[in-house]
C-alpha cells in the first residue's frame, strides 16, 4: 500500500514531534536468521513521551513496507518493535488530532493507523513487540497488532484510555484484545479502568491478562527479548497453548461483559458523554466482525467521535488544563523565592491532620509532629498515621526500609513547644474563625519569624485568620480535599498581606506532595466549594419548593457528575455541607440558598436523604418526610437543570469578575481536581457556553 495519499495530513500538522523508526540489524542466537528491530524514538528525553502523529504513522509504515519487501528476500527471518528508554509510544498525539477539524481529516487519521498497523502482522514473517515503557492507546494498539509480544516487570502505564478522553480504541485494539485476554479483562481495560480515573496496568498486570506472552525484568529486557524471540521461531506452540487458555470464553461471556460495561457506564457518566457507549457498540459487534469489518466500523466511529463537542471539551480538559496549565500554575511567583521545609508541625491530631502528616511525611521525607489538647488524641492521630503506613506495607506499595523512615519521621506532642524548630506548619482544626485565630496566636509565640502557617480552610477568610498576628504576611491558606491521598487539587489561597517568599514556598511545597495547586484569592470558599454551594442550593431549593426528592436529585443526569448532589451531600456530611452553606450564605446572602429541611434532618440526626431498601433502592424513609415541610411549585427535571446551569454560569460570571482566579481555566482545572468533574464538561466553563447558560446570564461565552 502507497502511503502517499495520506501525506496531506502532515501538512495541517507541520509542528508533529516526530517519532522516527529507527531500525537495526540483530543476529539472533542459534543460528535463527536476522531480526529487523525497530526503535521508536522522537530523538529527546524521557520528559517529551514518543506520539503517534501523521508524519510518524506514515514513516513507520513505509519502514514496515521496506521491511516487508527484505523479508520477501530471505533478508530477515522477523521483525521486532520497542521504544526509546521508559516509552513504547505514549498514545496519539492530541494536539495534532484536535486540529483535524474537517470530518475527511478525521477518517485520513483513522485509515493511516489501520494501514501501517495492518502491515505488522502481515510481513511475511512473525512480528514481535517488546512492550519496554509506557503503551497507551495506539501505543498499545501497535503492540497488539503484532504476532507476539514480550513487556518488561518495569514497564507502567499499559492501557486503552480512549473511552476516557472521548474517543474509541480505534487502530484494531476493541476486535484485537478481547480475542488475546477474553472478553471481561477486555472490558476492564477498555471501559472500566479509563473511567476509573484513567486507571493503567503496569507490566505483570498486562502479562497476568495475557497482553503479553513473556515477561522480563528491566535490566536486560531488550536481550532476553530477543533471546525469547529466537525460541520462538523454533517453536511457538507453548505461546497458544497459553494464549488459548487465557482467551477462552463463549458467547455468553461476551454478552455478560458487554452487559457489565454498560452498567458500570451508567454507574460513573449517566451516558452523558458519547465514546464510552460507543466503544461498547464496537465491542459487541466485534464479536461477529472479520477484522477488516472491525475497523471500518472503528474508522466511521472516530471520525464522528472527532467532531462531537465533548471530545473537544475532553482535549481541552485533559491536554489544555490538566497535562499543561497544572504544571504551571497561573500567577505563582518566580520559584527561587522559595524556602527549604525541613520540618512540618500539625496542629490537631484528627482524622484530617492524620492524613496531612502522612502526605508530609512520605513525600517530603521530613519530621512532622502533630499536636493535640491532650495526650490520648496525640497518641490515636500518630497511631492512625502508622497503622496506614503498615496497610501499605501489606499492599507492598511501601518497602520495609521505606514503611520505617515513614514511621519514624511522625511523632506527636501536647505541647506547641514541639513546633520551635519547624518551618511549615499547618492547622487543621474545627471550622471555626476564633478556634483557627486562637491556634496561631499561639503556634506565632513559639516558632521562627521565618515559619510558614498554613489553614486548611475549606471556607474561612484567610486574611481574618492573619490580621491579629505580628507576622500576617506569613499566613497562606493551604486547601486539601478529602481524601488527601488521592484527591489532586491544593487550593492555595493569597490574602492581601501574603509575601511572596511564603506563597512561593506553598507552591514548592505542594508540587513536592505531588499536588497540583491553583493560586486563588481570598474569597469565601475559594473555588470548588462555592461553586458546590451555589448547586447544592438550587437543588435543594428545587426540593423544598415541592420537587420530588428523585426529580430534584437526578435532574443533573445529563451533565454526567460523579455523584448526585443529595449522595454528594451524604457523604460530605449534612453538618459539613450546612456549615458551608451559611459561611457562603452570611458573605454573599440569598443567592446561597439556606435549607431548613436540611437542618432539620441535621437536628434528627439523619445521615442523608435517601437510605436502601432491602432490594437495594434508594428511597426517602416516609419517617424522613414526615419531618420536613414543602412548597407547592414543584419543577421538571428540565426546569431543575436549566436552573442549575444559569446559576452556575452566574456565579462562575462573578468570580471571574472578583478575580477569585485568574481565567476561566482555573475554575475547570479546580472543578476537575477537586470534585472530580468529568473531561467531557471541560470542567464546567465549556458545558455551560454549549448549553447557552454563559450567554443567557452573562451576555457572553466564557471562551
Amino acid at each position: 500500500m502507497s502511503f502517499d495519499r495520506f501525506e496531506e495530513l502532515s501538512a495541517l500538522v507541520p509542528g508533529e514531534v516526530v517519532t522516527h523508526s529507527l531500525v537495526e540489524d540483530v543476529s539472533l542466537p542459534g543460528g535463527a536468521g536476522t531480526m529487523a528491530l525497530i526503535t521508536l524514538d522522537n530523538g529527546l528525553d524521557h520528559s517529551r513521551p514518543t506520539t503517534l502523529g501523521p508524519a510518524t504513522l506514515i514513516e513507520f509504515g513505509r519502514t514496515l513496507e521496506t521491511l516487508k519487501s527484505r523479508a520477501a528476500k530471505g533478508e530477515i527471518t522477523a521483525v521486532a518493535l520497542t521504544g526509546k528508554p521508559y516509552f513504547l509510544a505514549a498514545g496519539a498525539d492530541l494536539s495534532t488530532v484536535k486540529s483535524l477539524k474537517a470530518a475527511e481529516h478525521g477518517r485520513l487519521m483513522a485509515e493511516l493507523g489501520h494501514a501501517a498497523y495492518n502491515l505488522l502482522g502481515s510481513l511475511g514473517v512473525p512480528s514481535f513487540a517488546f512492550i519496554n515503557g509506557v503503551a497507551l492507546g495506539g501505543g498499545l494498539e501497535i503492540a497488539l497488532a503484532a504476532d507476539y509480544r514480550t513487556v518488561s516487570t518495569g514497564a507502567n502505564g499499559i492501557g486503552l484510555p480512549e473511552a476516557f478522553i472521548g474517543l474509541v480504541p480505534g487502530w484494531g485494539g476493541v476486535y484485537r484484545l478481547p480475542r488475546l485476554t477474553g472478553p471481561r479483562d477486555a472490558v476492564k481495560v477498555m471501559i472500566e479502568n479509563p473511567l476509573s480515573n484513567n486507571r493503567t496496568l503496569d507490566g505483570r498486570a498486562a502479562y497476568g491478562i495475557g497482553i503479553a506472552d513473556a515477561l522480563f525484568e528491566p535490566a536486560d529486557f531488550l536481550e532476553q527479548s530477543i533471546r525469547w524471540a529466537a525460541d520462538v521461531l523454533e517453536d511457538p506452540s507453548g505461546i497458544h497453548d497459553r494464549r488459548s487458555a487465557l482467551s477462552r470464553h463463549d458467547d455468553g461471556d461476551w454478552e455478560a461483559a458487554a452487559a457489565a460495561g454498560r452498567a458500570f457506564v451508567e454507574a460513573k457518566t449517566s451516558n452523558a458523554a458519547p465514546a464510552p457507549g460507543k466503544v461498547l457498540d464496537l465491542f459487541e459487534s466485534a464479536r461477529t466482525r472479520t477484522q477488516a469489518e472491525s475497523a471500518a466500523a472503528e474508522c466511521a466511529a472516530l471520525t464522528e467521535l472527532m467532531l462531537t463537542p465533548q471530545f473537544h471539551d475532553t482535549v481541552y480538559a485533559f491536554l489544555d488544563l490538566v497535562q499543561k496549565r497544572a504544571k504551571r500554575p497561573a500567577g505563582a511567583p518566580d520559584r527561587s523565592l522559595a524556602r527549604p521545609v525541613t520540618k512540618v508541625g500539625v496542629v490537631g491530631a484528627g482524622l484530617m491532620a492524620g492524613q496531612l502528616a502522612l502526605l508530609f511525611a512520605r513525600q517530603l521525607s521530613v519530621p512532622v509532629v502533630l499536636t493535640d489538647i491532650d495526650q490520648s488524641r496525640v497518641d490515636k492521630g500518630v497511631g492512625w498515621v502508622h497503622a496506614e503506613v503498615d496497610k501499605m506495607l501489606a499492599k507492598k506499595r511501601l518497602s520495609p526500609d521505606k514503611a520505617n523512615r515513614i514511621k519514624a519521621l511522625v511523632s506527636g506532642s501536647v505541647s506547641k513547644d514541639a513546633f520551635a524548630d519547624a518551618d511549615f506548619v499547618i492547622e487543621a482544626v474545627f471550622e471555626e474563625l476564633n478556634v483557627k485565630k486562637s491556634v496561631f496566636a499561639e503556634v506565632e509565640q513559639v516558632v521562627s519569624a521565618e515559619c510558614i502557617l498554613a489553614t486548611n480552610t475549606s471556607s474561612l477568610s484567610v486574611a481574618a485568620m492573619a490580621e491579629d498576628l505580628l507576622h500576617p504576611e506569613r499566613v497562606v491558606g493551604f486547601h486539601f480535599f478529602n481524601p488527601v491521598a488521592a484527591m489532586p487539587l491544593l487550593e492555595i489561597v493569597k490574602a492581601p498581606r501574603t509575601a511572596d517568599e511564603v506563597l512561593a514556598t506553598a507552591f514548592a511545597v505542594g508540587k513536592e506532595l505531588k499536588k497540583n495547586a491553583v493560586l486563588v484569592r481570598d474569597a469565601p470558599a475559594f473555588v470548588v466549594n462555592r461553586i458546590l454551594g451555589r448547586m447544592f442550593g438550587e437543588i435543594t431549593a428545587a426540593f423544598d419548593e415541592g420537587t420530588d426528592a428523585a426529580t430534584a436529585d437526578q435532574a443533573l443526569r445529563p451533565m454526567g457528575l460523579p455523584m448526585t448532589p443529595f449522595k454528594l451531600l451524604a457523604l460530605v456530611g449534612l453538618p459539613v455541607g450546612q456549615h458551608v452553606q451559611e459561611s457562603l450564605h452570611t458573605a454573599f446572602g440569598d443567592r446561597f440558598y439556606l435549607s431548613k429541611n436540611q437542618q432539620i434532618l441535621i437536628d434528627a440526626g439523619t445521615k442523608g436523604l435517601w437510605e436502601q431498601d432491602d432490594a437495594g433502592r434508594d428511597g426517602v424513609p416516609d419517617s424522613t418526610l414526615a419531618l420536613l415541610s414543602f412548597g407547592t411549585s414543584p419543577s421538571s427535571s428540565e426546569e431543575v437543570l436549566r436552573r442549575t446551569q444559569d446559576a452556575l454560569a452566574d456565579e462562575i460570571g462573578r468570580m471571574l469578575a472578583e478575580e477569585v482566579v485568574a481565567a476561566p481555566e482555573d475554575i475547570d482545572l479546580c472543578m476537575i481536581l477537586g470534585a472530580g468533574w468529568p473531561m467531557h464538561l471541560g470542567g464546567i466553563t465549556p458545558y455551560l457556553d454549549r448549553v447557552g447558560a454563559s450567554t443567557r446570564v452573562n451576555g457572553k461565552p466564557f471562551h
